[in-house]
């Protein structure tokens, strides 16, 4: 097959760099959102089993799922980092350990991730606010989850390496193979075999089983540095050390996230059980704005894995000066695809959200929700893009405690004293734009900071010779 075989790596070093940005972005943005498309075909079609409470019981596991979840997903960060700046050197022995140490880490964490999560959800998501029918469903759906989280593991290893040597486009044609068999299994266990949560967890285990083994297949047919040999899968001391030292800030950064999220989460259920005792209006229509959420959120975000990619291998070349082009060129199509992907969400909420079925008050909740945090949505993209930054600058831990500092801390304040001053649930939104606001701005001053700092040190470097 033509389409699988000519290559797609993208060259970051030389030449013009916007629209290579958005060569690398589209294919990534499509990829994500077929993701976020089938993760909502999981909740819609969960909803046509009616089973009370169905999309409900999904949309309140996505905190608790993403606190695992986002330990291995930063150390694959830390791949992409890694595989990246060694792309930039030119160096194969270095890309090659770095790819195979890479995807036995990520086995590793994905199966002690999985053991985790089986064992730990139903209490976890107990102490968010859960109760009876919706509890037994959530917790129904996340233990058939997360007996498929080493493959997701292994998937997102495998398509960090893609991204790393620039081509986004075999995992869009995997994934949405893949995500296509999984709508299709949904229909067919919830409408044909009469199940729930429980057929759409299992349509995403095994999709997610079959894209590890294509991805890694495709990869085993690489012929570029960045090939898989299944004899050399082992743990190289040195590739271990540098995926660590980029993913595990990243992965401790998305844990605690999670975190500050569930604590949102718990607060929103809380809402819920006060104002619809019985019911679950609120927590249906939270969970249904922010999956549409989702899709502004993979838009931004696939221009976040182009600034960490762009700027690795830049930084591992020594293009410190180009750098700043990579800076001006993410910051611009990120800013230009928020606008874009908000905006087309607010227009036709009203019939994106009639796709989940939802009752009048759950409806309103999902478009409070949403204006609340779509109309200022540039502020999450820009601050993705400058944690992306500092990362490809080698300075993943200085981008974790910005944002730590900057969303996590400031959301538990503001949950913690202003929410119970003001009790109503639109202030428990608003913390999200004002704490991206500000790391927006923090991560901007340090990206470009240390990059002055760089170029400066090069410059001495070369006149001392």
């Amino acid at each position: 097959m033509k389409f699988f075989d000519r290559s797609r790596d993208i060259d970051m070093l030389e030449g013009p760099l916007l629209g290579k940005v958005f060569l690398f972005s589209i294919p990534l943005i499509i990829t994500n959102a077929l993701q976020v498309f089938y993760n909502a075909a999981d909740m819609i079609i969960a909803g046509k089993s009616n089973v009370e409470g169905a999309i409900g019981s999904i949309g309140t596991t996505t905190a608790m799922i993403n606190l695992i979840l986002n330990i291995f997903m930063g150390f694959s960060v830390g791949t992409n980092v890694v595989v990246a700046r060694n792309l930039g050197k030119r160096d194969p022995k270095a890309v090659s350990d770095s790819v195979h140490s890479s995807l036995i880490v990520g086995l590793i964490t994905g199966v002690i991730c999985a053991i985790i999560g089986f064992f730990v959800c139903r209490p976890v998501l107990g102490i968010l606010g859960d109760k009876g029918h919706i509890l037994d469903l959530a917790t129904l759906y996340t233990r058939i989850y997360f007996v498929g989280v080493p493959f997701i593991a292994l998937s997102n290893y495998l398509i960090a390496i893609f991204r790393a040597k620039g081509d986004t486009t075999t995992p869009l044609v995997i994934l949405a193979c893949t995500g296509l068999m999984n709508v299709g299994m949904n229909l067919f266990f919830v409408l044909v075999c009469g199940m729930s949560v429980d057929g759409v967890a299992w349509a995403t285990v095994i999709a997610n089983v079959v894209s590890a083994v294509w991805l890694g297949a495709k990869l085993t047919r690489d012929k570029g540095m960045c090939r898989l040999d299944l004899k050399k899968l082992r743990l190289e001391k040195a590739a271990v050390r540098e995926i660590i030292r980029d993913g595990l800030p990243a992965g401790v950064q998305g844990a605690l996230f999670s975190l500050s999220n569930m604590l949102i989460q718990s607060t929103i259920i809380g809402f819920n059980n006060r104002l619809c005792p019985g019911g679950s209006d609120i927590i249906d229509g939270n969970a249904a704005a922010g999956n549409l959420e989702g899709f502004a959120y993979v838009a931004t975000n696939s221009v976040y894995q182009a600034s960490v990619t762009f700027t690795s291998q830049n930084y591992g070349a020594g293009k410190y000066k180009r750098i700043g082009l990579v800076m001006r060129c993410c910051y611009f199509a990120t800013g230009l695809i928020a606008i874009l992907v908000a905006a087309i969400l607010l227009i036709f909420h009203k019939p994106l959200l009639g796709l989940y079925t939802l009752k009048p008050m759950a409806e309103e909740i999902a478009m409070l929700r949403m204006h609340v945090m779509l109309t200022p949505y540039i502020t999450l993209a820009f601050m993705e893009v400058g944690s992306g930054i500092l990362r490809g600058l080698g300075r993943s831990t200085t981008s974790t405690l910005v944002s730590l500092i900057g969303s996590c801390v400031f959301r538990l304040i503001w949950i913690w004293t202003v929410v119970p001053a003001v009790g109503e649930l639109w202030v428990v939104y608003l913390s999200y734009p004002i704490s991206w606001t500000l790391t927006a701005l923090t991560h901007f001053i340090f990206s470009e900071t240390i990059r002055r700092k760089c170029i400066r040190r090069q410059e001495e470097a070369e006149a001392a010779a």
